[in-house]
């Protein structure tokens, strides 16, 4: 192995599985770290390798969805995980789900029979000095590693725990409702503020109460603290608790009206085109049909569309934007490259596909040359602007979403509403302008492939 380039990943589900794969495609020797069965999280089951632990499915296979798009790019690249994938899968309608057990399995298997990947189980409590090395170690990071990661890039950049809010399309909500306003300021605000009269207030608090949320597993049941409860449970404290919370209208005065509102919603901007606007302070467990029902019975929600819904769980996650290089490389410690969900992406699908761009950029670190990038039209640039751009003082994972996409040349963000067939349309342009530039970065990673 003299001479040869040497890549270490730490971590073998689907991001790391998918890292040490890429890195091995482009001629990289891969030590390969995993620390089961040696040691397991409160969430694995299996002994195998990319083990899927909450859902068989990998959501959405249509290209009007952006995780679809997400999944053909994959294909076109070559990806590990979506080749086992098709292999594996079973009916699901529109979706592509998998026999999570043939999955794993046969990952495995295709890792074993690698020639230039070795796996190794071991327990790793520190940051190995090897560079380049791929740290994809997962939302439930085993603990010496996590604090050691924590004391690197400060106690304030590491999350633990993960309250995500609905995120919706601007251009969904309806603007004859929503008035912007920051609270005591003058002039327009930053914040969409949807009014709530008390009786509109009282009927949202008793649907949150009564509706169906998604059970806790087992090792999230001490959960919950005072910065990160749901809103149902919140609601659950008393009639008044949100009007005091997340829904106090203090400060806030409809224009409309000359009037405070009983109650208000605030959505903030979430990317810098003002396509995203987040439900300030409505992370939730409800299931997402439940979620959809209740929010869309909110003044002005009744055609909103939403990019991602809420939740709560356990994560540990980076502030990417604030310290990962756009190489996906810690800024603290060059040439240690963060892939998953450990980077700031929320899914599977996700979690593979920059595990892929981390594989490809150590590779070709430890081969000293420069690394190819997807065009910033594709699935994967989306993602990667996400971890640039996500607000360093607000960061959370997200799923990939159309609204994390360059906007159209000919579809200018407006004030009203553009209704679903107009989403619809928008979409399939991008995917049809993604697809068409994913080419010139596939092309580029398969002329790096190792003999």
């Amino acid at each position: 192995m003299h001479g040869e380039p040497q890549v270490c990943v730490v971590g073998a589900g689907l991001a790391g599985c998918e890292a040490a794969w890429q890195a091995a495609r482009l001629g990289a020797r891969v030590r390969l770290i995993e620390m089961k069965p040696l040691r397991t999280s409160p969430a694995h089951q299996s002994d195998e390798l990319a083990e899927l632990v909450c859902s068989n499915s990998l959501r959405g296979a249509s290209l009007g969805v952006a995780v679809g798009l997400l999944k053909e790019e994959m294909r076109r690249l070559g990806s590990l995980i979506l080749s086992v994938a098709d292999e594996t899968a079973v009916p699901a309608g529109r979706a592509l789900a998998v026999d999570r057990l043939t999955f794993s399995r046969r990952v495995t298997e295709r890792i074993a029979e690698h020639p230039r990947i070795s796996l190794h189980h071991e327990v790793v409590t520190r940051l190995p000095d090897h560079r380049p090395t791929v740290l994809a170690t997962g939302p439930l990071t085993d603990d010496e590693l996590a604090a050691e990661l924590q004391q690197l890039v400060g106690e304030s950049s590491l999350y633990f725990y993960d309250a995500i809010s609905p995120i919706v399309y601007a251009d969904s909500v309806d603007h004859e409702v929503a008035f912007r306003a920051s609270r005591w300021e003058d002039g327009p605000g930053d914040y969409l503020n949807l009014p709530l009269d008390r009786s509109a207030y009282e009927r949202f608090v008793a649907e949150l109460v009564a509706a169906d949320a998604v059970p806790l597993h087992r090792f999230e049941r001490r959960l919950y603290f005072e910065g990160c409860l749901p809103i149902e449970e919140m609601a659950r404290r008393g009639p008044r608790t949100l009007a005091f919370g997340p829904m106090k209208p203090v400060g806030l005065r409809d224009p409309r009206t000359g009037r405070t509102p009983h109650a208000v919603v605030q959505l903030r901007q979430e990317d810098k085109q003002g396509v995203l606007y987040n439900l300030v302070g409505f992370q939730t467990r409800l299931r997402i049909g439940e979620q959809k029902r209740i929010l869309r019975g909110l003044p002005g929600m009744q055609d909103a569309v939403f990019a991602r819904m809420g939740s709560v769980h356990r994560n540990t996650y980076l502030n990417a934007p604030r310290h990962l290089l756009p190489s996906l490389e810690l800024r603290e410690r060059p040439g240690t490259f963060v892939a998953g969900q450990m980077a700031g992406v929320e899914g599977y699908v996700e979690s593979a596909a920059v595990g892929f761009m981390a594989g490809i950029q150590a590779a070709c670190q430890a081969r000293g040359e420069p690394a190819p990038e997807p065009h910033a039209d594709t699935a994967h640039a989306a993602l990667l602007r996400h971890l640039r751009e996500g607000g360093a003082g607000d960061f959370q994972p997200t799923n990939v979403t159309y609204g994390l996409f360059p906007r159209l040349a000919d579809d200018p963000v407006g004030g009203k509403r553009g209704g679903r067939p107009r989403k619809r349309e928008r979409h399939e342009r991008m995917a049809a302008r993604a697809l068409d530039a994913i080419g010139a970065y596939a092309e580029a990673c398969r002329g790096l492939e190792a003999p």
